[in-house]
């Protein structure tokens, strides 16, 4: 029987050996002891994009387990499967980023979610604040910054920076963002309102519902009256706790 002899001198078979080799998944021939990776789920509807942030994250403890290129997708995997980060973009089709982040944190409230966009507006940066986001990145970061928030939000902490949080602070604390009254909104301000939400410009709003760029303006101005806010961020984050978007 061929033995091997450990530091107190005494004698293990090779069977042994082998034995609890395998357990751990490695062979008798190696050394290194495999650690777990941060499984992430990329959602993103652009290649050059996915393929970027494959290269970035590659040699580091992140592991993207699944790519899709659509909100609903997005959600499908993140419900039906487990992984301990997801990475959202916000303009994708069939499902926007936002939305879809929503609808993920009703099921899996303590999976953390990223938001990746191209777009620094501070109407998606309120959103996501108030949908629960564990921070929201610019696809002009830096491979170290995007290791270090996807670190973060899988270890549970916030990955949002104070700048982040500073620009929205008044949107999300304004005492007069009460969503229990009623507010007398058209059904044609509902649906700019909604639009509005989704970071949208006027000129978009107004190419989006094919109406003038004019009768988009009057129909915001309209909607922060009536809610009683004094900006489109305000406004967004009324709607999302109105549960508009």
């Amino acid at each position: 029987m061929i033995c091997f002899s450990t530091e107190n001198g005494a004698f293990l078979p090779a069977r042994s050996i082998s034995l609890a080799f395998s357990v751990i998944g490695l062979s008798s021939g190696e050394t290194q002891v495999t650690t777990n990776k941060i499984r992430l789920l990329v959602a993103d509807d652009h290649e050059v994009v996915r393929s970027g942030l494959r290269t970035m994250l590659a040699n580091t403890d992140i592991k993207i387990v699944a790519e899709v290129g659509t909100g609903n997708a997005a959600v499908k995997y993140a419900l039906e499967n487990d992984v301990d980060v997801v990475l959202l973009d916000i303009r994708m089709p069939d499902g926007d980023g936002l939305t879809a982040l929503g609808r993920i944190k009703l099921d899996k409230p303590d999976l953390p979610i990223l938001i990746l966009s191209t777009f620094d507006n501070p109407t998606y940066i309120a959103r996501a604040v108030a949908l629960g986001a564990s921070g929201f990145l610019l696809k002009g970061c830096t491979r170290d910054e995007l290791v270090e928030a996807i670190r973060k939000a899988a270890a549970g902490d916030s990955a949002w920076t104070r700048d982040e949080l500073r620009r929205v602070t008044g949107a999300l604390a304004t005492p007069r963002l009460t969503t229990d009254v009623e507010v007398p909104l058209t059904q044609r301000e509902h649906e700019v309102l909604r639009q509005l939400a989704y970071g949208l410009t006027n000129k978009e709003i107004a190419q989006a519902m094919h109406i003038s760029y004019e009768t988009v303006k009057e129909h915001v101005q309209h909607i922060l009256r009536k809610i009683g806010v004094s900006d489109r961020t305000q406004a967004a984050v009324w709607a999302v706790r109105k549960n508009l978007v």
